[in-house]
C-alpha cells in the first residue's frame, strides 16, 4: 500500500487529496480483481504526457495474463491509444477485438478514475480523470460462464461505473483493516433495491447455516433472516450497525456470534447517478481467526505479567545489593556490590517497559534515559554530582532481546565516564552519548570532557569485558576506545541493523 502511494507519488502530479482517493481504492484492489476475474493495472499521468504503471494485481481465481509486474513500466504502444482517449473522454472503452498479449487473446476494458471533492461544501466530481484502470480479461481456452462467475462479473461492472462516476469507493465508509476481511472467494450475496437475496454463493450458504439458518437465502429478505439469527439473545452477540450492513445500506463491517460461530459481514451498496441498485455483501466464516486472535491476546497479557514479575524480582534483588552494599567493610566490596546493583536495576528498566505495552519492541530511547539517570544517581554519592550527561540523537526502536545487553553495555560507560573520567574537584563535567543511524548501522559515541584515560587506551578491568563481550557478542557490532590524556575519552559502539520490528498495523523505525 505505501509502495504504491509512493510511486504515486514519484511519477504523477496528483494533489495529497487524488492521492488519497487513490489510496481508497487501492485498498479493495483484490476484490475488484477477483469479481472482474481479470488483471488489473493501475496507471497515473506523468509530467511527459504518458502512463505509468504504479499498481498491478492479478485475480485470484483465474489464470492470470502477467506473469512479470508492469510497475513502473511506461503504457505499451498497442493500449496508449485507447488509454489516451478514455483519460481525455472520462468514459470506460472496451477493445472491440481481442487484445493479444504474449499469444494470449484477452478483453481490454479501460476505467477513467474520478474523484469527489468538496467544493463549498458540495460534494463533486472531478473534472478530468486522475488515473485509469485497465482490465485485462483471459479469453483463452473458450468455456461456458457459470452462473456465480456472470454474477461476479455483473457487480465488477457496477463498481467500475461507480468509480468513473466517483461514487467508489465511499469516503464516508469507516476504515478498517483489511486484513481477514471477507473476500470474494468466502462468500458474495447479492441484494436487490428493496433487500431481496437476488444470488447467494455456495460459501456464503455455508456460512450462514453454521449461523442456524438452514433455508434457501434467495428470494429472501436477507434483513428478515438476519433477524431471526438475533432473536435468541441468549446465544447471539449484536453489533449496532448490523441493520445498516444486512439491508446494505451503508459500507460498513460487522460481526454476527452466534453458538460458537462468528461470520464477518461488510456491505458495499451499489448505485448509479444517485439511483440504488443494491448491495455486496461479503460474508466469511472467521471463528478460528477470532479464536486464534484470543489467544494471541491471552498469550501478551501473560507475556506483560511475566516482564512486570521479572521486573519486581529484579527490583527486590537490586535492593538486597543496596542494603548489602551498606553493610560492606571495605570500599571495594562495597563497589562491587554497588556495580552490581546497578546492572541489575539496568535490566529491570527493559523489563519494566515492555510490561507496559503488547509490543515485544522497546522504545530506547525512553530506557536509556532512565539508565542514564540511574548510573548518575549512583555514581553521585561518590563526589561527582556536578557530571552532566545528555542525550543527542535518537535510538529508536529496539527488539526486547537487543535491549537489555545494549542497555548493559551503555550503562557500564556512562557509569564509568561520571564515576572516574573526572577530577573529584572538576566544576562543569559533560558525559555525551550521541546517536546517528544510516541505512546499514547504528553507530553510538560516549564522550566525555574529562582528564582522559591513562596511556590513552582501554582498560582492562571487569567493566571493559562485559562491554566488549556484550557489543562483539550479543550485539555483532565493533567497538573502539580513543582518548587524549588531560582532554577526555570517546567510545564509539558500530552496531549493524540486523532486524525489523513492526508495532500494530504501522512498520516502525528499529535499529
Amino acid at each position: 500500500m505505501s509502495s504504491i502511494t509512493n510511486l504515486i507519488q514519484r511519477f504523477s502530479t496528483l494533489g495529497p487529496a487524488d492521492r488519497e482517493w487513490l489510496g481508497w481504492l487501492i485498498s479493495d484492489w483484490q476484490l475488484l480483481a477477483d469479481l472482474a476475474t481479470a488483471d488489473l493495472v493501475l496507471w497515473v499521468r506523468t509530467e511527459a504526457e504518458t502512463f505509468v504503471a504504479v499498481g498491478q494485481v492479478r485475480p485470484s481465481g483465474a489464470p492470470t495474463l502477467f506473469y512479470r509486474d508492469l510497475i513502473g513500466q511506461e503504457i505499451r504502444e498497442q493500449w496508449a491509444d485507447e488509454v489516451e482517449r478514455a483519460y481525455q473522454t472520462g468514459e470506460t472503452i472496451r477493445s472491440s477485438a481481442p487484445d493479444w498479449f504474449d499469444e494470449i487473446p484477452a478483453q481490454l476494458t479501460i476505467t477513467p478514475v474520478h474523484s469527489m471533492r468538496l467544493d463549498e461544501g458540495k460534494a463533486t466530481r472531478s473534472e478530468k480523470s486522475i488515473a485509469i484502470i485497465t482490465r485485462h480479461t483471459n479469453l483463452s481456452g473458450p468455456r461456458h460462464l457459470t452462473r456465480q462467475e456472470l454474477t461476479f462479473r455483473e457487480i465488477s461492472e457496477d463498481l467500475f461505473t461507480m468509480i468513473e462516476a466517483a461514487e467508489f469507493p465511499d469516503p464516508d465508509a469507516p476504515d478498517f483493516n483489511r486484513q481477514g476481511a471477507p473476500r470474494a472467494s468466502d462468500g458474495v450475496i447479492r441484494l436487490d433495491p428493496d433487500g431481496v437475496v437476488t444470488f447467494a454463493s455456495a460459501n456464503a450458504l455455508s456460512a450462514m447455516n453454521k449461523l442456524g439458518f438452514g433455508g434457501e437465502l434467495e428470494g429472501e429478505v436477507f434483513a428478515d433472516v438476519a433477524s431471526t439469527l438475533v432473536d435468541d439473545k441468549r446465544h447471539v452477540t449484536v453489533d449496532e450497525a448490523l441493520p445498516l450492513v444486512v439491508t446494505g445500506r451503508a459500507p460498513w463491517m460487522t460481526d454476527i456470534d452466534a453458538r460458537g460461530v462468528n461470520v464477518t459481514m461488510r456491505a458495499i451498496p451499489l448505485h448509479r447517478q444517485g439511483t440504488r441498485l443494491g448491495a455486496l455483501l461479503l460474508c466469511r466464516d472467521t471463528t478460528e481467526v477470532r479464536h486464534q486472535q484470543q489467544e494471541l491476546i491471552t498469550k501478551d497479557a501473560t507475556i506483560r505479567e511475566i516482564h512486570h514479575r521479572v521486573k519486581n524480582n529484579l527490583q527486590t534483588v537490586a535492593a538486597l545489593l543496596r542494603i548489602q552494599a551498606r553493610r560492606a567493610r571495605s570500599d571495594e566490596a562495597r563497589e562491587a556490590l554497588l556495580q552490581a546493583m546497578r546492572r541489575v536495576s539496568s535490566i529491570a528498566v527493559v523489563h519494566d517497559t515492555l510490561s507496559g505495552g503488547f509490543s515485544q519492541s522497546v522504545e530506547f530511547d525512553e530506557v536509556f534515559l532512565r539508565v542514564m539517570r540511574l548510573a548518575t544517581e549512583v555514581a553521585g554519592g561518590t563526589g561527582t554530582a556536578r557530571i552532566r550527561p545528555e542525550l543527542r540523537g535518537s535510538f529508536g526502536a529496539v527488539p526486547s532481546e537487543y535491549a537489555t545487553p545494549m542497555a548493559l553495555a551503555l550503562t557500564e560507560l556512562v557509569t564509568n565516564a561520571v564515576e572516574h573520567g573526572f577530577a573529584d574537584d572538576v566544576a562543569d563535567g559533560h558525559v555525551v552519548v550521541e546517536v546517528n543511524r544510516d541505512e546499514d548501522f547504528l553507530n553510538v559515541q560516549v564522550k566525555d570532557n574529562g582528564r582522559g584515560m591513562v596511556g590513552g587506551h582501554d582498560g582492562t578491568g571487569l567493566g571493559t569485558q562485559i562491554v566488549r563481550t556484550l557489543v562483539e557478542g550479543e550485539l555483532a557490532g565493533t567497538i573502539d576506545w580513543t582518548s587524549t590524556q588531560g582532554e577526555g575519552t570517546c567510545v564509539e559502539i558500530r552496531i549493524p541493523k540486523r532486524w525489523g520490528v513492526t508495532s500494530n498495523t504501522e512498520a516502525i523505525d528499529t535499529i
